[in-house]
């Protein structure tokens, strides 16, 4: 009987045959799964449960608590988030003393993801009053950054904040459903795609993206727009784009932007550390025309260790964005526990202080890296302390959205099927 059963496997009784398919067919699929990313399976992987052994509940306890503070906590040591009036919110740079279009449109994708529909609807009209160009040569773009009245101090735009604004917007009105004027988020969205490839270039601005390159822009001016800032590079929300924009050859155009962003992050990191510089050529090369400094691994360049690991969780692209996260963690851990928060590109430290944001984004990582890799960094995240003080903008914003990314917060909310 049992020689029967070994030689011929349809001989087997109907049940095991029947569950050993089964099983056999759950590990095929979840391993196409995991292949495919979160766009395809809807998984959002939870790093903090995955590598620490935390529960879902410790993880949205962490989050709600960085939320409260940032948002809700002490006005002078605390918090970013200020409500202005019954119905508008900015975000304020402390340190700087003034709003920025990035930490505008952070706190709006923060905002969405975590369902706080109040706080998102009184942060974007509050950009939209006060930083939107309704006119001119810069119509439908955002001013890099105003007064805390509203002022602005420079009209120009940093091209991040158009692409975080445009995905918060999509995500929101895939969430929420759309409202009517500013609030009608879907057809604010689709305006900003149309503007930062369509724009009619002058002597003054320019497209936010290369229409050659398929590259975003480090801002939209006839100078700053022949180069590009590797933290701006953000594929995970092109391949969105190239699905959701509503004119067909626009969506040729963001596919082929994705592409692009992918292959500049292999051509713009050290072969030996990893680490990408603040600004670039579109082949990758450092650019130091706007300061030699910009040639080095500094503040805006945190960003891109989130950007390569959130598209290879998104749209996953083959082995590149493993063996890059894998990369800089190690070329990290080798500068002990405290690292320093900047570098030359191949490895020489430029300072002597570490940085929550950068531990925070180092975490995000990990989404792409070897577990045992990842591990330590997912650790020093779930350790730190929410920022408070002088620096809490951009240390605290990067430590909230380092703790939604990689404790699975960080969704793609795609438009409601039939």
């Amino acid at each position: 009987m049992a020689d029967r059963f070994l030689a011929s496997p349809f001989a087997m009784p109907s049940r095991l045959f029947l569950l050993i398919v089964f099983f056999a067919a759950s590990a095929v699929m979840a391993f196409a799964s995991t292949a495919e990313g979160a766009f395809v399976n809807g998984c959002q992987r939870d790093l903090f449960v995955e590598l620490l052994g935390k529960t879902d509940a410790e993880v949205q306890s962490r989050i709600d608590a960085a939320w409260h503070q940032l948002f809700y906590g002490n006005d002078a040591t605390q918090r970013v988030y200020y409500p202005v009036g019954d119905d508008m919110a900015y975000i304020a740079d402390i340190g700087s003393n003034d709003v920025r279009s990035e930490g505008m449109s952070y706190g709006m994708m923060i905002a969405v993801q975590l369902d706080h529909r109040r706080e998102f609807d009184r942060m974007w009209k509050w950009a939209w009053v006060h930083m939107r160009h309704a006119g001119g040569p810069r119509r439908g773009y955002f001013a890099w950054h105003c007064r805390f009245d509203g002022t602005l101090i420079d009209p120009g735009s940093a091209s991040d904040g158009e692409e975080w604004f445009a995905m918060a917007l999509f995500f929101a009105a895939h969430r929420w459903g759309s409202g009517e004027g500013i609030f009608n988020y879907e057809a604010e969205a689709q305006s900003l795609l149309r503007e930062m490839i369509h724009q009619s270039a002058t002597a003054e601005v320019t497209a936010i993206f290369d229409l050659t390159q398929h590259q975003v822009v480090f801002a939209p001016t006839a100078e700053a727009s022949k180069l590009t800032d590797p933290s701006y590079h953000l594929p995970a929300f092109y391949e969105l784009w190239a699905r959701w924009a509503v004119d067909v050859n626009d969506r040729s155009f963001w596919a082929q932007a994705a592409l692009a962003s992918r292959v500049f992050f292999q051509k713009a990191a050290h072969p030996k550390t990893g680490l990408m510089p603040e600004y670039a050529y579109f082949d990758g090369r450092p650019h130091g025309g706007f300061g030699a400094d910009k040639m080095d691994f500094r503040y805006d360049a945190w960003r891109t260790l989130a950007n390569v690991a959130i598209n290879d969780a998104w749209f996953p692209s083959g082995a590149g964005p493993v063996a890059q996260s894998n990369r800089v963690l190690l070329f990290l851990s080798a500068q002990g526990t405290a690292f320093p928060n900047q570098y030359t590109l191949d490895g020489k430290p430029l300072s002597a202080t570490s940085s929550v944001g950068l531990t925070a984004m180092a975490a995000v990582a990990g989404l792409a890296a070897d577990p045992e890799v990842a591990r330590p960094f997912v650790q020093r995240l779930w350790d730190a302390p929410i920022p408070e003080g002088k620096w809490r903008y951009y240390d605290g914003l990067l430590y909230l959205l380092g703790l939604m990314q990689a404790g699975g917060r960080f969704k793609i909310h795609s438009p409601p099927t039939p």
